[in-house]
């Protein structure tokens, strides 16, 4: 169990954050033990088919990151909102050598060959250790990047919203089952850490992460913002491939494609996303959500460079309001 203490200006200088350079870490913890991430089990197969049919051995990024006690180094707090792979990656190469070796002396376990050449070398080892990170990514997770992303980005409005309306306490406490609020302390449920830690007004940097289901993560480290990585909404459909179906009430009422739309809007989406999960082109998405838009249905919001769509009250009470009826 991990005790955050917060004062009015850790809440100040909280905010959110992605890190592509976390979603690679957190997936080969997925790699190394797919039996505890069902939900990620189509992404394995491919994943796993991938890599084998490149023969790209991703041995020392497997050894790198253990059941406990990640290296700090692998997965740096995100300095932006939205950092680059190559911007972290351009990071990871200047870790001085002196963290390196500390935090590889930290792991727990006897260490493997590949893990002593790093030890001894870390400035060539990080060199190599980026290298077969860009070249991971390419392989099994630039082409889902785009679908990962818009559920991270959809999250990250979600909180926002909830944020300004309900203050740190709601925000907080809908995070995720593992996370509580209560009195300026966010309890965070972990298996093997038991801490309390003050945040000393640095705040908190909440990180969504696709790969870090089921569980949350969190660093505390001095070195850097505290960080604290947990499941977005929505987590249990980012493989799903089937096609999207509206309800036929709510259809004859503002048309096939438009609730098509608004059924799956149940969290802010982009054009691109809602393209794919409808089935619909870009451009029907794209016409059908203008109509909606100036009907007062959806309300578009900038996230970076997409722009996400989400239904508003009006929206939630039509959805909700129009029965199914037998044909």
């Amino acid at each position: 169990m991990l005790d955050l203490a917060f004062s009015t200006e850790d809440l100040a200088h909280t905010r959110f954050a992605f890190s592509p350079a976390w979603e690679i870490v957190a997936s080969v913890r997925v790699l190394n033990q797919p039996g505890e991430h069902a939900l990620h089990l189509p992404w394995v197969k491919r994943a796993t088919a991938a890599l084998d049919e490149a023969g790209l051995d991703i041995g020392l990024l497997r050894e790198l990151v253990p059941l406990r006690h990640l290296p700090g180094f692998l997965a740096a707090t995100p300095s932006t909102p939205l950092p680059e792979l190559a911007d972290e990656l351009a990071d990871l190469r200047d870790v001085p050598a002196r963290v390196v070796r500390r935090e590889v002396d930290a792991m727990a376990g006897p260490r493997t060959p590949a893990v002593n050449r790093f030890h001894r070398d870390p400035e060539a080892g990080l060199e190599r250790l980026a290298t077969l990170m860009e070249q991971y990514w390419e392989l099994v997770l630039a082409h889902d990047w785009p679908r990962i992303r818009a559920l991270l980005e959809a999250d990250v409005l979600h909180r926002s919203r909830m944020l300004a309306q309900g203050g740190a306490a709601e925000l907080f406490n809908d995070l995720t089952p593992l996370v509580r609020w209560e009195g300026g302390t966010l309890t965070v449920a972990h298996r093997h850490l038991h801490a309390a830690v003050p945040l000393d007004g640095r705040g908190l940097v909440l990180v969504p992460s696709a790969f870090v289901w089921p569980r949350v993560f969190s660093k505390t480290d001095p070195r850097w913002q505290p960080v604290l990585r947990y499941p977005p909404r929505g987590i249990a459909t980012l493989w799903e491939t089937g096609t999207a179906t509206a309800p036929g009430a709510l259809a004859a009422v503002v048309g096939r494609g438009r609730a098509l739309l608004l059924t799956e809007l149940t969290a802010p989406a982009s054009t691109t996303e809602l393209a794919r999960r409808t089935r619909l082109s870009a451009g029907a998405v794209s016409q059908h959500l203008g109509v909606l838009k100036a009907a007062g249905l959806v309300s578009g919001h900038r996230a970076g460079r997409h722009v996400l769509y989400a239904r508003t009250r009006a929206a939630e009470v039509l959805v909700a309001g129009v029965p199914e009826v037998d044909s």
